[in-house]
């Protein structure tokens, strides 16, 4: 089982109700966890439509929010940027041109380049993505599609065939790299530039 606090600060008292779950479990009903959320934040939100976005973050001409989303203080939300089927962004994180995020939880201070794709994952604090970092959340060329992740070198059937990675805190993502689906790293993971992750071979 993943204790998402040792991976992520304070995760539990970010998302109260989902501290007990496991990652893919949060990912798999992010929408419904953001629908709650926006009905508790308070007036330096403007809500519209499902996106919640504090009135000190800024999205640049071009980006596309589609609920439900929430964009919290002092976030950069770059032209051209893409945000889709329930995204969190946590306060000072930088999301760059052109990156796509789905289905995920960002905490603070993250800067996601450009041209990065994160999809239904999970990114802890002070996160840094250079240009071209990837995590795929889905396995396109295997017969079985279910998702394992690797915990304290057992082998764990997630039951889900779409999950990106638990990214822990302070952690580096490489220019090009890719995480594939299933890819848990602990706090302070450097991940080189053009590096593969791939912890499940055999599945």
């Amino acid at each position: 089982m993943i204790i998402i606090d040792a991976f992520i600060k304070q995760f539990s008292k970010t998302f109260p109700n989902e501290g007990n779950l496991q990652p893919w479990e949060i990912t798999e009903n992010i929408s419904k966890t953001l629908y709650q959320t926006i009905t508790g934040l308070d007036n330096n939100y403007e809500i519209k439509g499902g996106i919640a976005v504090h009135n000190t973050a800024t999205i640049e001409k071009g980006a596309i929010l589609k609920a439900p989303a929430i964009i919290c203080e002092n976030c950069f939300i770059g032209a051209h940027a893409y945000l889709r089927g329930g995204v969190y962004i946590g306060s000072s994180t930088k999301v760059g041109p052109s990156c796509e995020i789905k289905s995920s939880i960002l905490l603070q201070n993250i800067s996601v380049a450009h041209f990065n794709f994160i999809g239904d994952s999970i990114i802890g604090n002070n996160v840094n993505f250079e240009a071209g970092a990837l995590i795929a959340n889905h396995y396109n060329e295997r017969e079985i599609k279910t998702i394992f992740v690797l915990i304290d070198s057992i082998t764990n059937n997630t039951g889900v065939e779409k999950f990106g990675s638990l990214v822990g805190d302070d952690s580096k993502i490489g220019a090009n790299s890719v995480l594939s689906p299933g890819t848990i790293l602990k706090p302070n993971t450097i991940v080189k530039r053009l590096e593969l992750i791939e912890q499940n071979k055999n599945y």
